[in-house]
C-alpha cells in the first residue's frame, strides 16, 4: 500500500514499503524476481528468466542487490512480486493520546504483545491537526495511531480486545472500529494525503520528506528527542511513520528562499541521522540515500562498507552512466 503516485519499479529501486509492510513486509521480501537493462546494454533476470520461487540458495541474491539500488546499477523494468490472499475480515481505528510518548510507547507494547497487526500508522499533533482538516476528517490535533488488523472473524475480535487494553493503558482514546470498505478508505486516504496536508500548513513554501528506522525498543526515545529537536530549531515538520517497522518521516515545511531556514533545516536533518544511527538504527529506512545522505551512508556502513558498494558499482557501470552521483 504505498503512496498514490508510485510505480513498482520505483518502490523496488529505492527499498520502499507503505503502511502494510509491519506485516507483510517491505519490498525486498516481496520481490522474487527483476528483470534489469544494465549499463552496457545487457538485459538481467536477477533470478534467471522466469523463475519465480518463494526462496533460493543459487549463488548471490542478485535480487537483494538491485532492491534499493536507486538505479545506480542497472534500469528495473519489470518485477516479479509475492501475492498475500486477502484476509477474511479487515477492521481499521483511529485513536488520540496525551503525547508523542504515549503513542509511540503503545506502537510498541502492541509489537511486543504479538498482535498481528497489518497497519500502526503515527501522526504527531501537528499532522493530525493538518490531515483532519485537509481531509474534512474530525481529528483532535493529538498523537494519533492508525491501527488496521487482518485475519478470520474469530481471531479478529480477539485481536481488537488486545488492542483496546494496550490503548486503554497508555492514554488513548476509546476505539471505534470501522469495517465496511467505504469508511477504511476514507480513513486511509486520509493518512496518504499527509503530503499535501503538510503542504498546506504554509502554502507557498517547499516541502523536504527525510525518513530515519530505529530499532523497535529505542523507537519511543528517538521520536520524542526527535520532536523536541523540531521544536527548538523552530522548524514546522510534522512526523508521520511506519512505526510498526520502526520507521518514521518528518515532512519539512520550509522557504527555499530564506538561507537561514534552509540551513537551519538541513543541520536538524543531519541531527536525525545521526540520532537514528546511535540508537543502532539507519540513516533511511525506505526511499534511499540519494545525495543529501551519502555522508551519512559513510558512518553507517564504514570505510570498508563503503569500498564494497563502490567495487560493485565499478564492476557493473565502469563508466559511471547510471544516476552519477547519486549514493556514492
Amino acid at each position: 500500500d504505498p503512496g498514490a503516485d508510485a510505480s513498482l519499479c520505483g518502490m523496488a529501486a529505492t527499498g520502499a514499503s507503505g503502511t502494510n509492510a509491519v506485516r507483510y513486509g517491505t519490498m525486498r521480501p516481496n520481490v522474487l524476481n527483476l528483470r534489469v537493462v544494465l549499463p552496457d546494454g545487457r538485459l538481467l533476470h536477477t533470478a534467471g528468466p522466469g523463475r519465480q520461487p518463494r526462496k533460493r540458495a543459487a549463488g548471490y541474491d542478485l535480487t537483494s542487490l538491485f532492491v534499493g539500488s536507486e538505479g545506480t546499477l542497472g534500469f528495473l523494468t519489470q518485477a516479479t512480486l509475492r501475492l498475500h490472499p486477502l484476509p477474511e475480515a479487515t477492521a481499521a481505528t483511529v485513536t488520540s493520546f496525551p503525547s508523542v510518548g504515549a503513542a509511540v510507547a503503545c506502537t510498541v507494547q502492541v509489537l511486543q504483545a504479538a498482535v498481528p497487526v497489518a497497519r500502526i500508522e503515527f501522526l504527531d499533533e501537528v499532522m493530525a491537526d493538518a490531515c483532519g482538516r485537509f481531509s474534512g476528517v474530525g481529528l483532535p490535533a493529538a498523537a494519533t495511531l492508525l491501527l488496521e488488523l487482518h485475519g478470520s472473524r474469530h481471531s479478529l475480535a480477539e485481536q481488537q480486545q488486545q488492542t483496546e487494553e494496550i490503548v486503554r493503558q497508555n492514554g488513548g482514546s476509546s476505539l471505534a472500529w470501522a469495517e465496511g470498505l467505504e469508511e477504511r478508505e476514507r480513513l486511509w486516504s486520509m493518512r496518504h494525503n499527509a503530503w499535501y496536508a503538510a503542504l498546506a500548513l504554509r502554502p507557498g513554501c517547499q516541502g523536504y520528506s527525510t525518513d530515519v528506522c530505529v530499532p523497535i525498543s529505542r523507537l519511543p526515545d528517538v521520536v520524542v528527542e526527535t520532536k523536541q529537536d523540531l521544536q527548538a530549531s523552530s522548524i514546522t515538520g510534522p512526523m508521520v511513520g511506519h512505526v510498526g517497522d520502526g520507521n518514521f518521516h518528518c515532512i519539512i515545511i520550509f522557504n527555499s528562499q530564506d538561507l537561514e531556514e534552509a540551513q537551519r533545516v538541513h543541520a536538524f536533518t543531519q541531527r536525525l541521522g545521526r540520532r537514528a544511527l546511535a540508537a543502532g538504527g539507519t540513516c533511511t529506512g525506505e526511499h534511499g540515500v540519494g545525495l543529501g545522505k551519502r555522508a551519512l551512508l559513510q558512518e553507517e556502513l564504514g570505510q570498508e562498507g563503503l569500498d564494497t558498494l563502490r567495487s560493485i558499482k565499478a564492476a557493473l557501470d565502469p563508466h559511471n552512466l547510471m544516476n552519477p552521483g547519486k549514493v556514492l
